[in-house]
């Protein structure tokens, strides 16, 4: 793997991810996305973390291995001690199973990110890398390359960290989305990890730009589909409750709630329609 520009890679250099590309998870209105009038190919994303908490972005597409990831980030102004800030690749994010490749900023120091990687829901990676900036002051470039032998995490084209496949040791192979959130991480390791969480800067804006991915690389969307319903078939479907994420669209508890009301009203209807049954029969017998 070439610790170049991915792009010079042929028909798996990233493209600029477009606005149809991306769908936000929860809380759309704090995920601000708009076009950079001074580059036709190129999309803003600001995520806002407020009262509201955060908001969480990814591709609509899985990228299988032998690309890269990229874009430049500005790491959110003021005290984001508790906060989490990231760009990563997931298999699934919630998947007890996923793969998942990390670029995550530890909100109490902006001169630092951690890098990490798991296969089939395991981690315990983690590595964390000093910057030569403070990561709020502009945007930097950030990338993640992988493919079946190696793992290279890159900070304004530097190679921060590499991770080659040994014989035996589980791997990253799944196709995985492009993801970035903005979250309240202070609950974790009781606040060892991101720091305690005081808020008195907030809003707190981190914004992304210049994204790209290997859509060259992309798994269609008929493929998606057949893989949800395997798994379904499977077995492996979520509770009603629980939210499914397919496709384009992001289906909750609340359309199968409606169709039991809309079941339920119907029966109601129907049973005022029809005449009582001991008034029937006692019309039978006169």
């Amino acid at each position: 793997m070439s610790s170049e520009s991915e792009s010079d890679n042929g028909d798996a250099a990233p493209q600029p991810l477009c606005h149809e590309d991306i769908d936000v998870d929860y809380c759309p209105d704090a995920c601000q996305r708009y076009s950079d009038p001074d580059a036709d190919d190129e999309i803003h994303i600001r995520v806002i973390f407020d009262y509201r908490g955060g908001a969480r972005w990814r591709s609509r597409h899985r990228f299988r291995p032998g690309g890269a990831v990229e874009g430049k980030i500005r790491a959110p102004a003021g005290d984001t001690s508790g906060l989490n800030y990231n760009l990563y690749l997931s298999s699934l994010e919630g998947s007890a199973d996923q793969d998942e490749i990390d670029i995550e900023f530890l909100g109490h120091d902006k001169r630092a990110v951690q890098t990490n990687y798991h296969v089939d829901g395991a981690g315990g990676r983690e590595q964390v890398h000093q910057l030569r900036f403070d990561s709020a002051d502009d945007f930097h470039h950030y990338a993640i390359a992988w493919d079946g032998e190696a793992i290279e995490w890159r900070v304004d084209g530097e190679v921060i960290r590499r991770e080659e496949r040994r014989e035996g040791e589980p791997w990253p192979t799944k196709p995985m989305y492009l993801y970035a959130s903005v979250w309240d991480a202070s609950h974790v390791d009781e606040g060892r990890w991101t720091g305690k969480y005081e808020g008195r800067d907030a809003p707190y804006v981190c914004s992304y730009r210049g994204v790209r991915v290997p859509m060259a690389l992309s798994v269609a969307q008929d493929e998606e589909q057949q893989e949800c319903q395997d798994a379904n078939a499977a077995g492996d479907a979520p509770d009603a409750g629980d939210v499914l994420v397919e496709g384009d669209e992001i289906q909750d508890a609340e359309a199968g709630d409606a169709l039991v009301e809309e079941e339920e009203s119907q029966q109601d209807a129907d049973a005022a329609d029809d005449p009582d049954t001991d008034t029937v029969a006692a019309a039978v017998e006169d």
